[in-house]
């Protein structure tokens, strides 16, 4: 069971090439049009000659009952512990055993050293400390190379190993918003980004081209690496949380370094209910607390005007956040209006609204695929605003050809209190590297 991303890891580092087992078919949800498709036979090994079907995850229980299914791999991130287990539940009923597979099966060891970033949910700040420890390790001259969860939506057997290092390879491998979302970050700071589909393989390329590597986890999923330093981010807008999804609290108890992000905006009772959950499940571990900064385009324009707000699409969808940087720049800018994009949604948008209720006055960036792009784009140009205020970590107006002006928003993460996440990486660089 899966999303086009932890599945395929499993299968390839545990099952493709096990005889023990034979593998059925993938089921796939939270992300559109992978269904209906094949894991493909030059992906899937020797054993699998004309490759794996992809079904829909609600026809889980039917293809249980056809094929006899004797065992379910459950493999995707960000779930709470009740939806995990009404997927155990129906499983179980119907006489198969339930299964997740250990960070034993799933984590590749490297020949070069690994920092991992990691959350316990989607939208706490991965991506902002992923690139302060690039700019740092650059400061450092350390040659390092990022490797991100996948995110392979397209063609699966050309997206089994693929590298970024300038922008003409977002179009070369017809990259997706979200894609570009993770990827662009590290192009604009002159680092290389691996990705793809077959993480043996992109471990191989990578450690060919630098000294260390950088893990770039997705959701509040585990690394596929071994990591030698794990930095897990907690966010305490969502405190709680940490505890409550899966295989997120793997992550809080695994952390040498626990980023208590958002310090500055989130309440001090979230700070001070995660300091207790540290103490119970990790009191080991480093603590750093940082904070979210935000920095927004010509943000004098925004004052006294309606304002449309895009945020990071996983991040207020199955993240379940209500908001993100582009609505707090909107607040903090005194926008006369943060306007409801709901009655302009169209297509994708429109069924997203109907899904993820939270959901008010922000629109998610959502871009799966060229349709809902266009989705996207028709559903920002029907909204009567005066300007859109787009929160998306990438220049969405690249992508899109819009009616009303937009500024983009970004953020940094700064530490609060003390240099508790450079001096682990500096620990970490004088032992594993001179």
């Amino acid at each position: 069971m899966g999303a086009a991303g932890r599945d395929f890891h499993n299968f390839n580092v545990f099952f493709r090439d096990n005889e023990q087992y034979r593998v059925v078919a993938f089921t796939a949800t939270q992300i559109p049009n992978i269904n209906d498709r094949r894991y493909p036979a030059s992906l899937a090994g020797s054993l699998y000659p004309e490759g794996i079907s992809i079904f829909p995850e609600e026809q889980l229980a039917d293809l249980i009952k056809k094929h006899q299914i004797e065992k379910v791999i459950f493999s995707y991130s960000d779930v709470s512990y009740q939806y995990l287990m009404n997927r155990a539940a129906l499983v179980n009923q119907l006489g198969a055993d339930f299964v997740l597979l250990g960070t034993n099966h799933t984590m590749i060891k490297a020949a070069k050293p690994v920092i991992a970033v990691c959350a316990v949910r989607t939208g706490c700040g991965k991506s902002q400390l992923a690139r302060k420890i690039v700019r740092y390790l650059k400061e450092k001259q350390v040659k390092a190379a990022a490797i991100r969860h996948p995110m392979p939506y397209g063609n699966l057997a050309q997206q089994a190993v693929q590298r970024f290092a300038v922008y003409e390879d977002f179009a070369k491998h017809d990259c997706t918003i979200e894609e570009r979302e993770e990827y662009e970050p590290y192009v604009e700071q002159g680092l290389t980004v691996f990705a793809g589909v077959d993480y043996g393989q992109i471990l191989e390329k990578a450690e060919k081209e630098a000294d260390l590597i950088l893990w770039d986890g997705g959701n509040n999923d585990t690394p596929f690496y071994h990591p030698d330093l794990l930095f897990t981010i907690v966010d305490p807008h969502r405190a709680g949380h940490e505890i409550g999804y899966y295989p997120g609290e793997t992550n809080f108890r695994l952390a040498d370094v626990l980023v208590i992000n958002k310090i500055k905006s989130a309440p001090q009772s979230g700070v001070e209910q995660i300091l207790e959950n540290i103490k119970k499940y990790n009191p080991e571990a480093t603590i750093a607390k940082t904070a979210s900064v935000i920095h927004t385009q010509e943000a004098e324009r925004i004052a006294g005007k309606r304002v449309l707000v895009i945020e990071d699409g996983p991040t207020v969808t199955h993240g379940e956040m209500a908001f993100g940087a582009g609505y707090l720049a909107a607040q903090k800018n005194e926008a006369e209006e943060i306007v409801d994009p709901r009655p302009a949604a169209v297509g994708a948008l429109k069924e997203t609204f109907a899904k993820y209720t939270h959901l008010k006055n922000v629109l998610p960036a959502m871009g799966y695929g060229e349709s809902q792009v266009k989705d996207l784009e028709e559903t920002i140009n029907r909204t009567d605003c005066d300007l859109v205020l787009s929160g998306t970590p990438i220049n969405l107006a690249s992508l899109i050809k819009i009616n009303k002006p937009l500024l983009r928003v970004t953020y940094d993460l700064e530490e609060v209190e003390g240099n508790q996440i450079s001096e682990a990486i500096d620990i970490f660089v004088k032992k594993q590297l001179e």
